[in-house]
């Protein structure tokens, strides 16, 4: 019984450090962090920045600027656009066209989500192809945001939202990519 008894309390001992190191942060990002694109071959690139600055309310403003030396200039379908090359697939930053609140909280990254919206093509593809949306659904990790890849059809933001404080794309407005679907798995911020 004594050795049982021992077993059961490291098994719990055990489930408790899990369990602790499973409970996820819940601070604001503060100061300027590194935007990150892992790709499929395990590369990070760094694209850009996110700077966020904490303000009343438990919510911080955050302003993203890509890197033009990183992010080349393609012209489709009557619009520049900046894109990620890559001989797999080219991943282009769509800038939200309405004016938000631009604000996070440590539990609702939704408008940074919104911020940081791409499309998809072939390297043949010829125009813009804004039904192959991406949105990059963040959460909060001990290093710091990691957004996985869910699709949307970025026609849906062609005319004004009704209102321009919710974000548009909800839950039901978003699909999960297979797993290794899309050449940028993750984009990280930190």
């Amino acid at each position: 019984m004594g050795h049982e008894h021992q077993t059961l309390i490291a098994l719990a001992a055990a489930l408790a450090v899990g369990g602790a190191a499973a409970q996820p942060t819940t601070t604001l990002p503060e100061g300027e962090k590194s935007l990150v694109a892992v790709t499929r071959d395990g590369q990070k690139t760094r694209i850009g920045t996110v700077s966020f600055r904490v303000v009343d309310g438990g919510q911080a403003a955050f302003r993203v600027q890509m890197d033009r030396a990183v992010m080349s200039d393609h012209f489709l379908s009557m619009r520049e656009f900046k894109c990620l090359p890559a001989a797999q697939e080219i991943s282009c930053f769509v800038p939200y066209p309405y004016k938000n609140p631009g604000t996070v909280s440590a539990t609702d990254f939704g408008w940074l989500e919104h911020n940081l919206l791409f499309f998809f093509k072939q390297p043949a593809d010829f125009g813009a192809k804004l039904w192959n949306g991406i949105i990059f659904k963040f959460t909060q990790t001990p290093t710091g945001l990691v957004g996985k890849p869910q699709a949307v059809d970025l026609n849906l933001i062609g005319v004004p939202p009704d209102s321009l404080n919710e974000p548009p794309y909800g839950p039901f407005q978003r699909d999960d990519f297979a797993p290794g679907a899309r050449w940028v798995q993750e984009l990280r911020i930190e």
